[in-house]
Order: C-alpha cells, then structure tokens, then sequence
C-alpha cells in the first residue's frame, strides 16, 4: 500500500467482512501482523466463489504466516462459505505470487499496463484456485 488512504480504504473492507465472518487476523504477540479475508459477493450466483484479500506486515513476511493465514482461508472458504474456487489479483512484481503458485494458485490472465508509476508499467496477474 503506497498511502493513508489506501490503508484506510482495506481497513474499512476488513471490518466489512469481519462481521460476516469471513475473515481472519494473525497476532505475534500483541502485534496485529496480518489479515486475509474472503470478498463474499451479495449474488447466489456468485456465492461459489469470490476474490481473497491479504495483507501481511512487511516485518513479518517470509516466516510462514501468508502461508498459514491462506491454508485456514482455504478452510473458511470450503467449510463455511461452501466456495468451489478462489481468486485474486497481484501486481506482478510482487513477490508473493511465489507463494500463491505453491499453494496451487495458476494463472488466467494479465493486465499488462494496469498500474504507470514513474513512467513505468506494472502489470497485474489474476490467479485461481479451485477447492
């Protein structure tokens, strides 16, 4: 997230989504250092899948949280929202679509010219996982 605004606009969707019960916060300590939740859509005809959010604090990346923070996702998902497949959108020069691939992420599409930052292109990758 680049800025206040950004941060503000995940927090509200989090709290959105926390009171539906479909979504989770990881704590080491007393710190907050993660979220994930599912983005349930108002539709029966959508209510087979949805698009995931995560959010992981820099500080606490690459120590297994993003991985256990999906892996009891994918449970919510399955076991309470009874989602046949999940989905979600990553710029591709983030580093964590590493980690999606491994935990069975493919990909089915990009958006090449998504984001101009400083005359430069960054592309978004839309990714699935079917439960």
């Amino acid at each position: 997230m680049y800025d206040l605004r950004e941060i503000e606009d995940s927090v509200r969707v989090w709290e959105i989504f926390c009171r539906k019960g479909a979504s989770l916060t990881a704590y080491v300590g007393d710190d907050l250092c993660g979220i994930a939740f599912l983005n349930l859509q108002g539709y029966k005809k959508f209510e087979h899948q949805c698009l995931i959010t995560i959010i992981v604090d820099q500080k606490y990346r690459n120590r297994g949280l993003g991985t256990k923070l999906l892996a009891e996702l994918f449970l919510l998902a399955k076991n309470t929202f009874q989602m046949e497949m999940l989905h979600l959108e990553v710029y591709e020069t983030n580093p964590a679509v590493n980690l999606y691939r491994r935990l069975g992420f493919t990909e089915f599409g990009i958006h090449k010219t998504f984001i101009k930052d400083n005359k430069q292109y960054i592309g978004k990758i839309f990714m699935e996982k079917a439960l």
